[in-house]
């Protein structure tokens, strides 16, 4: 399972960094950072609860 950010629709919400810190961050300029694209199998119910959160649709997770 790999997740993805659209740069172009992320708002820099936080939502999915509040839900999964250690898979995503927020850097010095308020740009998601994907920490692990590669999710990892004990990572994937959390990470797809946030992508589902994102408010703007700007993630995507390829399973």
């Amino acid at each position: 399972m790999r997740v993805r950010v659209d740069p172009l629709v992320c708002e820099a919400n936080a939502v999915c960094v509040g839900l999964a810190p250690d898979v995503f961050d927020l850097d010095d300029e308020d740009e998601l950072q994907i920490l692990r694209p590669d999710v990892p199998p004990e990572d994937a119910d959390r990470v797809r609860h946030a992508v589902r959160s994102c408010p703007k649709a700007a993630l995507t997770l390829d399973e």
